[in-house]
């Protein structure tokens, strides 16, 4: 079981990760690489480099095209790439993958200029996605495990857009991934 889901898991960020990513000139595979790239250059543990990785699974999880946003569609492509990996993976991948949306919210309600870094399409989706957090859902934001980390992963995935950037392969992360693997 654990060879086939990390060869599905492979399979697709390399075949579904060629739709293009939102607005981006980059595809769904280079910015997960470009995040996964970006944690481990910040000697992050594996288990968030995992969740970098795989932050966005959700888009090549669901049917609702390539850019669901752009036709006023929230995705919740967060909760679908939750659902898809919590029977395989502990809470250290999971919940940064299932709060790095929240983790949108929560930097544009607590970083006054995080709102003027976003990309187009962040800043599109966001507007379906409830907007910047209220200082209510702030303090319910920090009371939850792993925001620190969602937080983290939330600014790899700004700064994995960067039309040919060279990164490594799929098959460099995926011992990450496997380690990171619920027994």
């Amino acid at each position: 079981m654990t060879q086939a889901l990390l060869a599905d898991i492979a399979r697709r960020l390399d075949i579904h990760g060629q739709h293009q990513y939102g607005l981006s000139d980059i595809n769904q595979s280079q910015h997960a690489l470009q995040a996964a790239w970006l944690a481990e250059q910040a000697g992050d543990p594996p288990a968030l480099i995992a969740a970098a990785l795989l932050h966005d699974i959700g888009h090549m999880v669901h049917d609702l095209g390539e850019n669901p946003a752009a036709d006023g569609v929230d995705d919740q492509h967060e909760d679908v790439g939750t659902a898809f990996l919590k029977d395989h993976f502990g809470p250290d991948v999971t919940e940064p993958v299932r709060l790095h949306v929240a983790a949108k919210r929560y930097l544009c309600g607590k970083e006054a200029d995080y709102f003027a870094k976003l990309s187009q399409d962040s800043v599109l989706s966001l507007s379906l996605q409830g907007g910047p957090m209220s200082a209510d859902e702030i303090v319910a934001f920090e009371a939850q495990p792993f925001w620190r980390e969602a937080v983290r992963l939330r600014r790899y995935d700004e700064g994995a857009k960067v039309k040919g950037l060279v990164t490594p392969d799929v098959s460099h992360f995926m011992p990450y991934v496997a380690q990171c693997m619920a027994g």
